[in-house]
């Protein structure tokens, strides 16, 4: 039997890029699963919500932008700290970088092990890796609201509680009533958990479901215009973080070890999300930090190179 290729570093095939209106002066820019790039163009300036992982890959957002509009690209904002988001902030020349205060202390405490950890698993993402020139830290933080006026356009920033990470945030358009999402929630598309919170991660998704939005851009796969794609798209990320942590759970607290737990998470999600993107990818970090979560560890642990490679190892071998 052949070995399973590490992450997605088998995952090699460009992917068509999207780039969507989903309110009026709100694009979403999409690649079939890959992560996304929200943009919101105001009166006199552009906002941009997540940053791709490359300069390189950033430049394709820029060239899309300047299909639409030749208003200063002013403000980047980083729904979280992963380095996929993040690292291509500099293509933009934005004079500001926007996330959460817990966002960036989690830069601090682990974004250089994340950036080597994500460079091995996405070597397609971070091809013209050379011009990135460091970690990207944020000049403007908050802790959980901040409004920003793109003229008169309102962008009401918030961390609505923990869910993909510890410091995500939300970027809410009042006039459109339109949201960008990050990673908080995923259209066709596996959630990554590994730095996840099982516990709050439902509940700051009823959160999100109260704003009762028109349409949404999520962290990845395709953009939701309408409420019932919307309902979908929350309904859909809830039942795959449900089905991870459940069977994980109670294998767990059971006493039982990783790889059944691993067993019995694939027995409930594969009939419903295998189909899904980075499905395989994601799922062996995903039953990691749910295992260590169903045993009381709060905080998730930190993911080097080295720990992706042994936990992979153990659960795939």
């Amino acid at each position: 039997m052949t070995a399973k290729a590490f992450a997605s570093q088998g995952d090699l095939t460009e992917k068509a890029i999207s780039f969507i209106e989903v309110g009026k002066g709100l694009w979403a820019f999409t690649a079939e699963g890959d992560p996304n790039t929200g943009v919101i163009i105001g009166d006199d300036s552009v906002m941009i919500v997540d940053a791709q992982a490359t300069p390189r890959l950033a430049a394709k957002v820029v060239e899309r932008i300047r299909g639409v509009t030749d208003k200063p690209i002013k403000y980047v904002v980083l729904s979280h700290y992963h380095a996929v988001r993040v690292l291509g902030a500099s293509a933009y020349g934005a004079s500001e970088i926007i996330s959460s205060d817990k966002a960036r202390s989690m830069v601090a405490e682990r974004g250089q092990e994340d950036w080597d950890s994500e460079f091995q698993r996405f070597p397609r993402l971070f091809q013209g890796h050379e011009s990135i020139p460091g970690l990207t830290w944020p000049t403007l933080t908050f802790g959980t609201r901040a409004t920003f006026y793109l003229g008169k356009r309102r962008v009401d920033l918030m961390h609505l509680g923990r869910a993909h990470t510890a410091g995500d945030i939300v970027a809410f358009v009042p006039d459109q009533n339109v949201m960008f999402t990050g990673d908080i929630i995923e259209y066709q598309s596996a959630c990554y958990c590994g730095d996840g919170h099982f516990h709050d991660w439902p509940e700051t998704i009823e959160a999100i479901r109260r704003f009762d939005v028109d349409a949404i851009a999520p962290g990845r796969g395709a953009a939701l215009v309408g409420k019932e794609g919307v309902k979908q798209a929350l309904d859909s990320t809830i039942d795959f973080l449900t089905s991870t942590y459940r069977p994980v759970a109670r294998i767990a607290q059971g006493g039982g070890t990783l790889k059944q737990a691993w067993d019995a998470c694939r027995a409930a999600c594969d009939p419903k999300f295998k189909s899904y993107a980075i499905y395989e990818h994601c799922l062996p970090f995903n039953v990691a930090r749910a295992y260590d979560e169903a045993l009381g560890m709060d905080t998730p642990r930190i993911w080097t190179a080295d720990r992706d490679l042994a936990m992979w190892s153990a659960l795939q071998g």
